[in-house]
């Protein structure tokens, strides 16, 4: 059994006695008035809560207490908060119950309690991105992600945990999140901690980043939706780096219709970002209405089933035949081949970007990082420039054809990656040899097409595995075709429940 030591704990702002706590104005009906129409609100969805927050049948100061009454109670346990905001948090939800009852709502995510990964610079609290190195760097100034939440009026409850400086290992300085579902579990990389408290119900919907499957791999983990946009969609300003060709921020949430909501609200063209795409985001509540009849949707047979576990090969065609039935038409395809060479072109590509960006603290402070990730950026600092050119090659190669394949439909169905598995939770402190296992597994030719093209993509349960594992679907699309993958998820989860579940917590 994991012990976590002293180091691990949490940072948080919590009142000892809550006296700091906000009061609501008194002039909502309350929570005890909806939990009987309302079962389980924690596990509600954005959209739900949203309409009894703007019909002042809930108020955002005591959902946000509740909420924060469950961290409290339940992530000693799973460790999916770096640092919890709980002061802020209440002085947040306090205004937007203000601003909503003087007739000011801003939107569905007006009161609503999300959290971020601890890669966003949040404005005097930390931002530590699973570094040693970085444990006491507070910034001054929000991440533009981050302003556009609270420009939206979400109530900001925290930051979440992931791998050290995003990639797959942890440092023993900070805890690693425990899946839900299953303490063994793997709960997903590196937005682990956003996949953990998304799908425990300890915030509403969370921000994760991906390089090679990082929103990604802990939404299917932890059964829940996770969006990752176009490449420069959503403005990485304020984002501590990993790879700046490859990293991308998205939302996870447990509904297409709230991911939707939520990359609205992040999404759109930033001046103070070099990568920034200056084309409009639709409206996406419009876009989801419109169901899935006549929507193409590719299906590459080989690509999607080659050495892929046979429940997940059952439940992504029973997804596909359920949308079929809705009027989508299912067309097969085929795909340029992920090969060896393209993985290890990824990972000289991200070694040596994180070699970049990490090169104010390494190697200077090289004993500060731990066993894998130090071992990444020793790596990158070998990788030549010449090698590196070879690796970019083979990269637009690849995306070129991939795109190409991808122009005569709307979308293409996937897996998102392996099914969820049991690691060690020591192995994850370790070296490349101790998590050899993990990359075995998590079959990144899934997930790295999306981030080397810098296109949109979307995973959704889509069923369950005889062990209870949650299994997933993906959706990849065209450019800046975020409003398409989620409109196709949308209609897919308003005629199966598999979005509905959610673990025993």
């Amino acid at each position: 059994m994991y012990k976590r030591n002293k180091q691990t704990k949490p940072r948080h702002d919590y009142c000892a006695d809550r006296k700091g706590s906000a009061q609501s104005t008194g002039r909502y009906r309350g929570l005890k008035s909806v939990e009987g129409s309302t079962a389980l609100i924690h596990y509600s969805s954005i959209t739900e809560v949203a309409g009894l927050i703007e019909a002042r049948a809930l108020s955002p100061v005591e959902l946000t207490q509740l909420l924060l009454d469950r961290i409290a109670s339940l992530d000693d346990s799973l460790h999916s908060y770096a640092t919890v905001m709980a002061e802020s948090a209440a002085e947040a939800a306090a205004t937007a119950e203000r601003e909503i009852l003087a007739g000011n709502y801003r939107g569905p995510l007006h009161g609503v309690p999300v959290a971020v990964k601890d890669l966003c610079y949040t404005k005097g609290v930390p931002t530590m991105g699973g570094l040693a190195v970085l444990a006491d760097f507070a910034p001054e100034f929000d991440a533009t992600v981050v302003a556009r939440l609270r420009e939206a009026g979400a109530v900001l409850l925290g930051k979440l945990n992931l791998t050290e400086g995003a990639f797959g290992g942890y440092h023993r300085d900070f805890a690693i999140p425990v899946n839900p579902w299953n303490a063994d579990w793997w709960p997903g990389a590196s937005s682990s901690g956003s996949g953990v408290a998304t799908a425990a119900g300890l915030c509403y919907a969370s921000l994760g980043s991906d390089t090679g499957g990082s929103i990604r791999f802990p939404s299917l983990a932890n059964g829940i939706v996770g969006l990752k946009p176009t490449y420069g969609r959503v403005s990485r300003h304020g984002v501590l780096a990993l790879a700046d060709s490859l990293d991308h921020v998205g939302p996870m949430t447990r509904r297409s219709a709230d991911a939707a909501i939520v990359f609205e609200a992040i999404a759109g063209f930033d001046e103070r970002e070099s990568s920034s795409l200056p084309d409009p985001v639709l409206s996406m509540a419009g876009e989801l209405a419109k169901g899935v009849r006549g929507v193409v949707i590719g299906y590459d047979q080989h690509y999607a089933t080659e050495m892929v576990d046979p429940e997940l090969v059952a439940a992504i065609g029973q997804a596909l035949a359920d949308l079929e039935r809705e009027g989508a038409v299912v067309r097969e395809i085929d795909l340029p081949a992920f090969t060896d060479e393209l993985s290890d072109a990824w990972f000289k590509i991200c070694a040596k970007e994180a070699c970049t960006a990490h090169r104010a603290n390494f190697p200077l402070r090289a004993d500060e990082y731990g066993a894998f990730f130090r071992g990444i950026l020793e790596m990158g600092s070998s990788v030549s420039d010449a090698e590196y050119a070879a690796a970019t090659q083979l990269r637009n190669d690849f995306s070129s054809a991939f795109t190409a394949a991808l122009a005569t439909v709307d979308a293409l169905a996937s897996p998102a990656g392996g099914k969820t598995f049991a690691l060690e939770r020591e192995q994850q402190y370790g070296n490349a040899d101790d998590l050899q296992e993990l990359f075995d597994n998590i079959q990144m030719q899934f997930t790295v097409p999306a981030d080397f093209a810098g296109i949109p993509a979307i995973s959704l349960p889509c069923g369950v595995s005889r062990e209870g594992f949650p299994l997933t679907i993906q959706f990849m699309g065209k450019h800046l075709s975020e409003a398409m993958l989620c409109r196709i998820g949308h209609a897919y989860e308003e005629i199966t429940e598999w979005h509905m579940r959610h673990p025993p917590v």
